[in-house]
Formats: structure tokens, C-alpha cells, sequence
């Protein structure tokens, strides 16, 4: 049995090992990555709605005993406590999994978001300890990294090896925080959004599906229902990382979609694209923009990208690169970027972003 298996199983035993009583407990203030939305609850404790991919959240405490508290059937979870073997929890639903094997004395824990859930909502509950145990502040982090863009970006099949997956296979096989966005991040100790999403580009989406949203439009929100506006008045990105393109062009134009010719699509992707970004730089000043394409469907992606780069220039946004990225593998789930691509993709970036002296 392999150790990734075991370490399951054993998250699945944990889930219905002694846990205390509500009244035993107190939460653990927790660092919050990513889009979520945090609520105060009626017995003073927060609980976290989110719909985004790649999120993650942290605590620190000194004590022996740890619990972790879920409201969510979609998603997958990695758990990393001090230097223990990461566990893998895998759509836990309305449970409570206690940690195991914890000495007395200080720890450090940290969950990750691993799968994407598209237009579906989730909470998690909390961090828990014993009214005994003592929280410890976490160490802020200075740099800010954002990361927008589609399936390439979420990391999407990355696990697989092989090309053609069911459903459930690409849930199994894909893990965003080995995509490129998490591991740059992770590079230079910085707190990350990954605001991207399967399928969507900045005009058109994969074969022109769902016609009446992009990820442009979907981008304001907190939660994937479009409802409720993203606010959060700590998150000053000082890189903003945009891979958009390879959705509007990646097929065929359909009979009864509203370009008529693929001039018109080029035409309206690279002036709601500038636009996309001139609205970014206005909220984010000091920010640097990295645009990115794949040299895949003819260079045209790629060619268009070098259009907004170059209007966004003239139009005075300075901080900005445009990178073109080759050599993928493509050999993930439906020929998506696979891991060691992510690896690839994450260190073009991070020897771009040196020279910016993020840290």
C-alpha cells in the first residue's frame, strides 16, 4: 500500500476518532489565503464560505490536541502539520477530523485547497483547540502575488498520466497548488489568490459554451453565484499574473455566435483584455503585470497578447512584461500543462520576477 494511500485511509479513521465536546473547545484564529468570505456566527466562532480554487489557511498553537471542522462534499484538502507526512482529506462533508500523533508543544498547520469546484460553495468551520492550548501569531507575509487566468492556471489534470480522463479522474488528478501560480508564490514566501477558471477566457469560452459569462465578468465576485462583490481592503498585489486566451481561441467559431470573422474575435479579445487591465492597474498602482501566453494554436494567442501588451504600454501601464511560454509537455488530463510543466511555467516567472526584489 503506498504511503499516499495510507495516509487516506488514515484521515478517513481520524474522522470518527475521540473528538471533545463543542464546549471544550475554542477556534484558532486563522490566516486566510485566497478569496473567502469569513462570517461571524451566532456562537462567536467564523466560518469560511469560499468557491474559488487554491485557497489556504494557517494557524499556529502551542498544545497537544487539534481539530479541523468542515461543512464541504466537493473538495479535496491537503493538511500540513509541522514536518509531519501531508494527508490528503478528501471531501469530507459535515465532519470533524482530529489530528493525530501531536505532541505537547508549539505547531504550525496549514490546509490547502487542492481541487476546483466550480459554481458550487463550501465552508470550512475552523481550526480547534482545547480551551488549554495557546495561539501563536503568525508571521505576516510582505509580498502579495495574484495569479488570473483559466485551466492552465488551476492546474487542471496536472496529476494524470494520461490525456483522456472521466470526471472523477480529473477531480483525482488535479492539485492547483502544484500549478505554477502556488509554486512562485511559495518561491518567494508570499501570500497568493488564484482567481482562474476551467474553460473561460476574457470574451469567449471553450467552444463557445455559456455564452453569457466569462472570466472577466466572473472575476469581481467573491463566490462563483456573482452575487456578492470581492472587498478585502489588506490585498495590494504587488504582481498580478494574467495567462488569458487560450479559451476564446482554441476552437472553431460556431454558426451562431456573434463574431463573424476570427478578425472581429481578435478585435474585441484585445480591447476588453486592455480594458480588463487598465481597471486592475487603477485599483493596484504600484503593481507589476505579468502577461502570459502558450506559443500553441498557431501563435495566435500569443500574437494577440503582444497586442494588449502593446496598447497598455501606450496607454501608460509601464510595469508590465509579456511572456510567451514553449516547450510544455501538455500531457495532463484532456492535454492540459502537467505537473513538471507547472515547474517549468515557475521558474520562467521566477526569473522574471527577480528582478523585481519581491524579497
Amino acid at each position: 500500500m503506498s504511503k499516499i494511500i495510507s495516509r487516506v485511509l488514515m484521515a478517513a479513521v481520524y474522522f470518527f476518532s475521540y473528538t471533545l465536546s463543542a464546549a471544550e473547545l475554542q477556534q484558532l484564529p486563522a490566516h486566510v489565503g485566497g478569496r473567502v468570505i469569513a462570517k461571524r456566527q451566532a456562537n462567536g466562532d467564523t466560518a469560511y464560505s469560499y468557491a474559488w480554487l487554491s485557497i489556504y489557511f494557517e494557524t499556529a498553537f502551542r498544545g497537544d490536541k487539534l481539530e479541523l471542522k468542515f461543512a464541504d462534499d466537493k473538495s479535496k484538502f491537503r493538511l500540513l502539520v509541522d514536518d509531519q507526512a501531508p494527508v490528503i482529506i478528501n471531501r469530507p462533508g459535515m465532519l470533524s477530523y482530529s489530528v493525530p500523533g501531536l505532541t505537547r508543544g508549539k505547531h504550525k498547520v496549514r490546509l490547502e485547497k487542492l481541487s476546483e469546484t466550480q459554481n458550487q460553495t463550501a465552508q470550512f468551520l475552523g481550526f480547534y483547540t482545547p480551551s488549554t492550548g495557546k495561539p501563536i501569531s503568525l508571521q505576516p507575509r510582505e509580498v502579495q502575488i495574484e495569479f488570473i487566468g483559466d485551466s492552465y492556471t488551476v492546474g487542471y489534470g496536472n496529476l494524470s498520466v494520461r490525456k483522456e480522463c472521466t470526471d472523477e479522474q480529473l477531480f483525482n488528478n488535479t492539485d492547483s497548488q502544484l500549478a505554477f501560480g502556488p509554486l512562485v508564490a511559495k518561491h518567494f514566501n508570499a501570500d497568493y489568490q488564484v482567481n482562474a477558471y476551467s474553460g473561460q477566457g476574457v470574451v469567449r469560452n471553450y467552444s463557445g459554451i455559456l455564452p453569457e459569462t466569462n472570466l472577466i465578468l466572473r472575476y469581481p465576485y467573491a463566490l462563483h453565484d456573482m452575487k456578492t462583490v470581492y472587498a478585502n481592503n489588506n490585498w495590494h498585489p504587488q504582481v498580478i499574473v494574467v495567462g488569458l486566451g487560450t479559451n476564446d481561441f482554441s476552437t472553431a467559431l460556431q454558426p451562431n455566435e456573434r463574431w463573424q470573422s476570427r478578425a472581429a474575435l481578435q478585435n474585441d479579445f484585445v480591447a476588453n483584455y486592455v480594458e480588463f487591465i487598465k481597471q486592475l492597474h487603477s485599483k493596484n498602482r504600484s503593481a507589476n503585470f505579468v502577461l502570459m501566453a502558450s506559443d500553441q494554436m498557431q501563435g495566435e494567442v500569443a500574437s494577440q497578447m503582444q497586442k494588449v501588451a502593446a496598447q497598455l504600454r501606450a496607454a501608460g501601464v509601464t510595469q508590465l512584461q509579456a511572456i510567451e511560454f514553449k516547450h510544455l509537455s501538455y500531457s495532463g488530463c484532456h492535454g492540459h500543462p502537467s505537473v513538471k510543466d507547472g515547474q517549468l511555467l515557475a521558474k520562467l516567472l521566477i526569473e522574471h520576477l527577480n528582478a523585481l526584489k519581491l524579497r
